[in-house]
């Protein structure tokens, strides 16, 4: 963690100096705001935290609720969210916390006596084999905590604006602050008193009855299946020998997924409460507690689970809907989208994919930076069309993998003809539900796939898969995607071909062109007066082993001087070989060509583009599409 550039810090360097907007922030809702985000869920609060990375938007989030949220109902964190969170600087933290999955275990009916279980399966989770992060169990409540306190030390200081609601919108043709915003406090000395706010953009992150989709008339496709679940966090004394493993029951009696909670004592059960008829009118929400504890310990027989507290329960009937578009923007209109939905506002599904948390804050992280970057005037309003063009694609994929597994969950003893299916099934996906199947096509902000070949462990349109490096001015090692902040920043990795620093190779003259061409996208997109690297994280990553290069002879452009007193970031210049604390060598371990390759990054953390050193043209006109010159 890099501070003390703009001056000595001696309390906690995490806060961030207050600024724009930050700086005696008012506390009420102001009349007119940049965005107005409805609700604060995952995707509303990573939308506050990365929005507080650009003090000069005026951001507000509104939430019915008069303060945080106490009781959350997703709990499962994917790999990808918690690379997520690494960006947001808190996944050490949360992964202290959280429950780790180290693995599933499968029980189904004792051949010999169907009317009890056995385990039949044993298998290592999923998430320390893809991903050098893993797979947790943690309260959406800590996680909306993280978020909050993330956007509350950034230098737009956002908080939530509790027990406020919102109404209704109209969005006018014309007008600096276009939406019309109809809101009322709900809590406090102001409860029951309505107003207006003018914003340039809504987002709605107001759940599954989201009422911002209800005012730019979009609709939720898709229906309730005929099976319904109930769902309970417990306390319990038990005989069952997997209570603190991840288990899928399924039993002659019916189906448990069963998720051990944070804390070692908690866990979470999904009970299959069975079909339920077409004219149930769903009675079957009303099912009592008891009657759900009853029937879990009808599942898990032999064993017995003596409940000592419920701490929440639900019964639902699973769902899978996407709405038709995901914002509100007419079919085939050129005009910019002016209101946005993320989350359960535009897509909903069963629980037991553990998808619903990780892929609603994944909608905001893809939001939050195009939406800083139209309105402190970076990129065009043409950038916003690509929030929904990418993130409906997405929902749909996840509609259907959940479709699938919901159904494989709830499947009856004589409908497997595989034990081991489901256990196949759950392994031979991994990739997906932890976030790293998104790929997303060709657009203004990602590339063809032209010199994919470069580099082909850094796919063009997937999200950017961290290795390992060295420092060369220190030694130390450092996986080089957790250096990335979500700070609106691109990300310019260039891979140098064999010389090493100072010597004249085709990593120099492409320096030299970064540093000095007018058409460079440092040169044609940085604000005027901005430190060297506002926009662009620009780093180096040479072939050899760190104790054979000497920082101070790398490119100027891989050693900018930033802050009032202009001085040298020594941590932008890496070394590929291996050493005693470094056993990996990115080049090989990414498929990177010896003669160098550049990798272009977004700020949500996703490969934007793949080039050689030599295709400068290329990285400009590329820039040139999605940015606006200083």
């Amino acid at each position: 963690m890099q501070f003390h550039h703009y001056g000595y810090v001696s309390g906690d360097p995490r806060v961030q100096p207050a600024a724009g907007v930050g700086v005696d922030r008012p506390s009420d809702l102001p009349d007119e705001v940049d965005v107005l985000v409805v609700g604060s869920g995952p995707a509303g609060m990573l939308l506050a935290a990365q929005l507080s990375q650009y003090p000069d938007v005026v951001a507000r989030v509104i939430e019915r609720r008069d303060g945080r949220l106490v009781l959350g109902q997703a709990d499962g964190i994917q790999p990808r969210s918690v690379e997520t969170f690494q960006a947001f600087g808190f996944a050490e933290r949360i992964i202290a916390e959280a429950y780790n999955i180290g693995y599933m275990n499968f029980w189904g009916p004792d051949p010999a006596d169907p009317r009890k279980i056995i385990r039949t399966s044993r298998t290592e989770d999923y998430g320390f084999k893809i991903s050098e992060f893993p797979h947790l169990i943690v309260n959406q409540a800590r996680v909306l905590d993280y978020f909050a306190e993330a956007a509350a030390i950034g230098p737009g200081r956002i908080t939530p604006d509790y027990g406020i609601e919102f109404v209704g919108l109209t969005v006018h043709e014309t007008g600096e602050h276009p939406v019309e915003v109809r809101v009322r406090y709900v809590a406090g000395e102001r409860a029951g008193e309505e107003r207006t706010v003018h914003a340039k953009y809504v987002v709605g992150s107001d759940g599954a009855r989201s009422r911002v989709r209800e005012a730019i008339g979009r609709k939720h496709l898709g229906g309730i299946s005929a099976h319904a679940w109930g769902v309970m966090d417990v306390i319990v004394n038990t005989d069952f020998p997997d209570w603190r493993t991840k288990c899928a029951i399924n039993s002659e009696a019916g189906n448990i997924l069963h998720i051990p909670r944070e804390g070692g004592y908690l866990s979470r059960m999904y009970i299959d409460l069975g079909e339920v008829a077409e004219d149930d009118n769903h009675e079957v929400r009303k099912t009592p507690i008891e009657a759900i504890i009853a029937k879990a310990n009808e599942i898990l027989h032999p064993y017995v689970i003596d409940v000592r507290q419920v701490a929440w329960s639900s019964v639902y009937e699973v769902g899978h809907r996407v709405t038709d578009h995901f914002d509100d923007r007419a079919e085939g209109s050129d005009a910019s989208p002016r209101v946005f939905l993320t989350g359960d506002a535009c897509h909903t599904h069963s629980a037991k994919a553990g998808q619903g948390m990780n892929v609603s804050m994944q909608d905001g992280f893809n939001l939050g930076w195009k939406l800083g970057s139209v309105v402190t005037g970076l990129a065009p309003e043409s950038l916003l069309a690509t929030y929904s063009a990418e993130r409906q694609p997405v929902a749909q994929q996840l509609i259907d993998f959940d479709r699938e597994w919901s159904s494989l969950m709830a499947r009856k003893p004589e409908e497997i003809s595989d034990p081991q299916e489901l256990a196949t099934f759950y392994l031979g996906t991994a990739e997906f539900p932890s976030g790293f199947m998104t790929q997303y096509e060709p657009s203004m902000i990602t590339g063809d796939a032209t010199y994919q070949e470069l580099a082909t462990g850094f796919p063009v349109g997937k999200r950017f898969k961290s290795s390992e490096v060295s420092l060369v001015c220190d030694g130390n090692v450092a996986h080089l995607g957790h250096l990335a902040r979500a700070d609106g920043r691109w990300r310019i990795y260039a891979f140098a071909d064999a010389p090493g620093a100072g010597e004249d190779s085709a990593l120099t003259s492409w320096a030299e062109w970064m540093s000095s061409s007018p058409e460079s996208p440092l040169a044609r997109f940085t604000p005027e007066g901005a430190d060297a690297d506002a926009v662009f994280d620009v780093k180096v990553v040479y072939q050899q082993p760190h104790d054979e290069l000497d920082v101070t002879r790398a490119p100027e452009v891989f050693r900018p001087k930033n802050g009032p007193f202009a001085v040298m970031n020594w941590e932008k210049v890496f070394a590929a070989g291996p050493s005693y604390w470094c056993r990996t060598d990115i080049f090989e371990e990414r498929g990177i060509s010896r003669e160098g390759a550049v990798v272009v990054v977004r700020p949500d953390g996703y490969v934007a583009h793949v080039l050689p050193l030599s295709a400068t043209g290329e990285l400009a006109e590329f820039f040139a599409g999605s940015m606006l010159a200083r």
